[in-house]
């Protein structure tokens, strides 16, 4: 779905990723792209920051407290670098400036479905002529991927998070980032590699989108947030994913 009430612009987005093989709506403002969502989620919506009734920033804030997981690419005129930033903190997956390239649109739209389709765990189709049967064993995936730090739990099949058995909400950007450290506990990643990580377009944003990221999860997983034992800033290189429980049993010994 593309929400944008530039008529000119929408059709210019709308016929690029029909081209592509798309399906694609057009609403002209805010409001109606919450309805449209609500009615038939789409795969994906290109959503412009700018737009009348709510605006998109006010869009992407409603459907994330709804739980929608639907991956948004923003488009803005604006340029500075904390409206961008605000964009992403309120849980957009990406963002392109105007102008901006067609092209260059319909292969970020590319790379952010392709994201989805592997976070998306597949349903268990039934047999129709062998009846209900038993239960089927979990794959392999969803009984050993859950990664774990310490008593830190993530989770990229269900997209869940928890600390010491809490659930934690994370925005899509806050679970991309956790997720590629959980990977690798105690490996120290420069800002380049996280934002590599959060978009695949590093040079489109600055390390100061991952610094954000990092104080908001650093809220959800830490006691206390301003001195973290989990996420700890390696001065002068990046951050790393750390089991509280081993510092202090070094410390003791």
């Amino acid at each position: 779905m593309v929400a944008e009430d530039d008529a000119k612009q929408a059709e210019l987005v709308r016929r690029y990723l029909e081209h592509e093989g798309h399906a694609v709506t057009v609403v002209e403002d805010g409001r109606a792209a919450l309805e449209e969502v609500r009615h038939r989620e789409p795969d994906l919506l290109v959503l412009d920051v700018m737009m009348p009734r709510a605006d998109g920033l006010d869009v992407v804030r409603i459907l994330r407290a709804e739980d929608r997981e639907i991956p948004v690419l923003m488009l803005t005129a604006r340029s500075t670098e904390d409206d961008l930033l605000l964009g992403l903190d309120l849980g957009a997956d990406d963002y392109m400036t105007k102008p901006f390239s067609p092209r260059e649109l319909v292969a970020r739209v590319r790379t952010l479905l392709r994201r989805n389709r592997r976070t998306a765990a597949p349903a268990p189709v039934a047999d129709p002529a062998q009846g209900p049967g038993p239960a089927p064993a979990l794959a392999p995936a969803e009984a050993d991927d859950a990664l774990t730090v310490g008593t830190l739990r993530v989770d990229p099949v269900r997209h869940e998070v928890s600390v010491g058995g809490t659930p934690v909400v994370c925005t899509p950007g806050e679970f991309r980032i956790l997720a590629a450290m959980a990977a690798e506990p105690d490996r120290v990643f420069t800002r380049q590699r996280l934002l590599a990580e959060l978009h695949g377009f590093d040079k489109y944003i600055s390390g100061r989108t991952v610094d954000v990221h990092v104080m908001h999860l650093r809220k959800k997983i830490e006691r206390a947030p301003r001195r973290p034992v989990r996420l700890l800033t390696v001065f002068g290189v990046g951050y790393k994913l750390t089991d509280p429980a081993k510092g202090a049993r070094r410390a003791s010994s």
